[in-house]
């Protein structure tokens, strides 16, 4: 390649001759080449809408010249005649050009490519223009795809930096500006003149290569006898000095358990790192360290540089045998921490705080915090295959969790052959792919060719299924020289386990069972053992580890003991953990409300959960409150995946004088599409909601209501959404002895190209029968009086004032207050916005509503609002509705109505959604 570098227009002119030998079987008729640049070129790409998937919006908003393309794409063969070329369907960022005379197997054909990469912002991916000149491309240029299975494998950009290539050559001539400098992992020589400096690239049997143009470049250079590291990793208070030691370790230590790195060069980018980064120390605010920063740095770095070791030099298909990547990766991971830091804990020098000694998230061994990242997973019901490929995970497999138990999966098959099968298996594996091209079932012989033991389970179970693995004692004896012990598969999911025999914290035996179907009894020697523990030093990525052990010390009680936990922990096996919390919530009535919160909620789910929040009203002087009971069930192999059963109750004030009690029994059934990715969310909701309500004298819009009724209420909603769109349907059914009442809603958001969003929401609700007296169970168009107490109103009694004005858009959805606002019989509205300039939108509400003796009454109101942040900080302007010229009155101000979210849970998803 000849490669023109123009900083200023961000673009680089690229003349480009493909030299392709046919080293199949099969006669060729077309090449499939990756061009990965073009997936940035429309808001329609695969990429662009897995960043929508992913509630990624900056993509889509993005200006013009941010995006990036390829263009004026002119292909020829060696004689100069056009070849003609197009694209694959789904598949932009790919060129498929025709043979004419097709490629028989051991021809080659050169082709001659001239193009112009217009490159994209990096603020999408971390690659592409940035600042000041730079540029950071991976993947970026032309290359050939691998051809595999008599077919070239043809994958999409998605973010992933999975692209299958064919092993090639480079020679690349770049030419910069003067004051640029050119860093890759090729091999470079420079020359410079008056205006210009000119680099030569080179390497052979390359998958791919990175290439990065920047002025006053930070990469320095570290080298040993066999290969050179350059880097540019940002680093706090390590000189060059130490950073030398400690990358000369990390080199030899990689060498030692992978084999010699086949290319010489290496590059180890910030780029690359923030791309996927250690998950947890950069979650971490900057004032506080509790990692020394030389630990900060070899995470960092070793973490980066073994998966480009890996990436450029194993000869898979990436996407799917990524799981090979990624247990490699994580493995070597472990093994260093074991080697170099045995000590380490997951919270560094946090454990040494005599306040926080107690805490299992800070007494954690650093490598521990793998399995517990994957059962976070597990736990939720979310975890996936390992052995799928890497487009099919949801964000939090892919970057955290299957990582995790990819490496987990290596070093348990590890710890049961034992005698350095999987580190010889693997040394094997990495010198195989310095010959040739390899997939997984090489990897797979290898294994199975060392190990003298059947390891089908490891590859079925472990690796292609998401069956987990859990097994407990469920009987025992003991005498003084032996122990008898039945150990039951609680998943019927069979694979090896290893039981300890412990003396205080002393290992006195080991062994390994297999062929754990059913309840099965063995009897051992004592070995002076005072305990028995399945799994102790968590080999096996275990679903649950809170069964795993039995006392043999007589009149020792075998229930754990119960742990007083402030805030959060991580699970704790051995104790009953009680969480308390200070809490702080607020109403007009109850006032700012302090209180203590206790509950068992760790970070890992539980089947049962329980939260108790007693607070202390100061505006009544009286204790007030919630508390709420909740089992979950989880189906792993059904779309109905979560089965919850729960009673809720809240005691709270609703007015200065009065309080309400309210009791809640409720099922929910939740399902979900076999693809994880899927945003379809569905449900089912029965419930029972029983109220109790003092009377009070406060002057509200319903003080004479009954103060005693029971609504049974049953749901469905069905919604799927992303970045650019957004659908849901919700039905809704009530009945007591006084009324009946169905409503349905229907809701849809669209994200247009040129960056225009509409929003639409459908209202119809009918009672089937009312034999009430008043308004308070009507439907209302703009404030509904909540009589199920589901809504977090501040002031859920006011009529006027500044608390009256909070808006919850639900049945009517109107944000005008209207006279005779109520409908004892049918209401039909609509909801509608449109933005005019960002966050600025302009609404419209229209509907039709019914009362009992009356006439059908057309409603209407219109306006602008302010969106914020969608559902949680908006302002509605009233202009015009049935009331007339609502900016005209006096007291406009009582008008604007608000919605403000303060829930901390509702708060955490906006952030937590495009993970899960």
């Amino acid at each position: 390649m000849e490669v023109l570098v123009n900083p200023d227009s961000k673009t680089l002119t690229v003349r480009q001759e493909l030299t392709f030998y046919n080293q199949t079987n099969d006669t060729l008729a077309t090449l499939i080449l990756n061009d990965w640049n073009n997936a940035y070129s429309s808001k329609t790409t695969p990429l662009a809408k897995r960043f929508s998937d992913e509630f990624v919006r900056s993509f889509h908003v993005a200006k013009e010249d941010e995006r990036g393309s390829t263009n004026e794409i002119i292909i020829t063969d060696d004689s100069n005649t056009n070849l003609e070329w197009n694209r694959p369907f789904n598949h932009p960022d790919l060129i498929q050009v025709s043979l004419p005379q097709g490629l028989l197997p051991n021809q080659k054909i050169k082709c001659v490519l001239t193009y112009s990469l217009k490159l994209p912002s990096d603020r999408f991916t971390n690659y592409g223009y940035g600042d000041n000149g730079k540029m950071t491309l991976k993947s970026g240029f032309i290359t050939p795809a691998r051809y595999e299975n008599g077919n070239f494998v043809q994958y999409s950009n998605n973010n992933l930096n999975d692209i299958a290539n064919a092993v090639s050559d480079f020679d690349i001539t770049v030419r910069v500006p003067k004051a640029y400098d050119v860093t890759s992992d090729l091999f470079s020589e420079n020359t410079t003149d008056n205006n210009s400096k000119t680099y030569k690239l080179s390497g052979k049997n390359r998958i791919d290569f990175s290439l990065y143009v920047e002025q006053n470049s930070n990469f320095r250079s570290f080298k040993k006898s066999d290969i050179e590291v350059v880097t540019d990793l940002k680093t706090k208070n390590v000189d060059d000095v130490r950073k030398a030691l400690l990358i000369s370790q990390m080199m030899d230590f990689v060498k030692e358990n992978i084999g010699a790195y086949p290319h010489g060069k290496l590059v180890v980018s910030q780029s690359d790192y923030d791309q996927n980064p250690f998950y947890g120390l950069n979650q971490l605010p900057s004032f506080l360290s509790p990692f020394q920063d030389d630990f900060l740095f070899e995470i960092k770095f070793l973490k980066t540089y073994l998966n480009n070791y890996l990436k450029t030099s194993l000869r898979l298909d990436p996407r799917k045998d990524n799981w090979i990547y990624d247990g490699m990766q994580m493995y070597m991971m472990m093994r260093y921490i074991d080697e170099f830091h045995p000590d380490s804990k997951m919270m560094g020098s946090v454990s040494k705080f005599r306040l926080l000694k107690s805490y299992n998230l800070t007494n954690l061994p650093f490598n521990d915090q793998y399995s517990y990242f994957y059962m976070l997973m597990a736990r939720k019901n979310l975890d996936q295959p390992i052995g799928d490929p890497k487009n099919t995970f949801i964000k939090f497999n892919e970057q955290i969790a299957g990582k995790y138990r990819a490496g987990l999966s290596f070093k348990y098959l590890d710890h049961y052959l034992q005698n350095n099968i999987v580190d010889k298996s693997i040394k094997e594996f990495f010198a195989l792919n310095k010959e040739r091209q390899s997939n997984r079932e090489d990897f797979e012989g290898i294994l199975k060719t060392n190990a003298s033991q059947n390891i089908d389970w490891f590859f079925t179970t472990i690796i292609d299924s998401r069956e987990i693995v859990d097994y407990k004692f469920s009987d025992y004896s003991r005498t003084k020289d032996s122990i008898t012990f039945t150990v039951k598969n609680r998943t019927n999911t069979t694979v090896p386990i290893p039981v300890y025999g412990l003396k205080g914290k002393e290992i006195v035996f080991k062994q390994w069972y297999e062929n754990i179907s059913t309840d099965s009894t063995f009897t051992v020697d004592r070995k002076n053992a005072d305990k028995i523990v399945i799994n102790y030093k968590n080999e096996v990525p275990e679903f649950n580890l809170r069964n795993n052990w039995k006392s043999l010390q007589s009149f020792y009680p075998n229930n754990r003991p119960f742990k007083f936990v402030l805030m959060k922990d991580l699970e704790d096996p051995y104790y009953n953990q009680i969480l308390y919390v200070p809490s702080l919530i607020y109403n007009l009535y109850d006032g700012l409300a302090p209180g203590l919160r206790f509950h068992n909620k760790t970070i890992l789910d539980k089947p049962f959960i329980f939260d108790v929040s007693p607070t202390y009203s100061p505006n009544t002087q009286s204790l007030v409150g919630s508390f709420s009971l909740a089992v979950n069930q989880y189906d792993r192999k059904s779309d109905l995946y979560n089965t919850r059963y729960s009673v809720n109750g809240t005691y709270m004030h609703y007015a200065p004088d009065a309080t309400y009690l309210k009791i809640n029994p409720t099922v929910s059934l939740r399902l979900r599409e076999p693809d994880f990715r899927d945003n379809r969310k569905r449900g089912f909701i029965a419930r029972q909601v029983m109220v109790n309500m003092q009377k009070t004298d406060y002057e509200a819009t319903f003080n004479n209501i009954n103060e005693n009724y029971s609504v049974f209420n049953a749901k469905y909603y069905d919604t799927r959404t992303e970045i650019t769109k957004h659908f849901n349907i919700s039905t809704d059914l009530q009945l007591s002895g006084k009324f009946g009442k169905t409503a349905a809603e229907i809701g849809y958001r669209k994200l247009f190209n040129d960056n225009r969003q509409i929003n639409i929401r459908l209202f119809a609700g009918a009672f089937l029968y009312n034999k009430t007296d008043s308004d308070y169970f009507s439907f209302a168009l703009d404030r509904p009086t909540d009589y199920l107490f589901d809504y977090n109103y501040y002031g859920r009694s006011e009529s006027t004032g500044f608390f009256s004005q909070q808006l919850i858009i639900a049945e009517g959805g109107f944000k005008s207050k209207l006279i005779n606002p109520y409908a004892n019989q049918w209401i039909a509205t609509t909801n509608a916005s449109f933005n005019v300039w960002n966050w600025v939108e302009i609404y419209g509400d229209a509907g039709f509503m019914k009362n009992k003796g009356q006439k059908e009454r057309f409603v209407y109101d219109s306006g602008v609002r302010l969106n914020l942040v969608t559902d949680y900080f908006e302002l509605y302007f009233p202009v015009y509705s049935n009331n007339g010229c609502e900016i005209a009155d006096k007291n406009y101000q009582e008008k604007v109505r608000f919605i403000i979210t303060f829930s901390p849970s509702v708060l955490v998803n906006l952030f937590t959604r495009k993970w899960f």
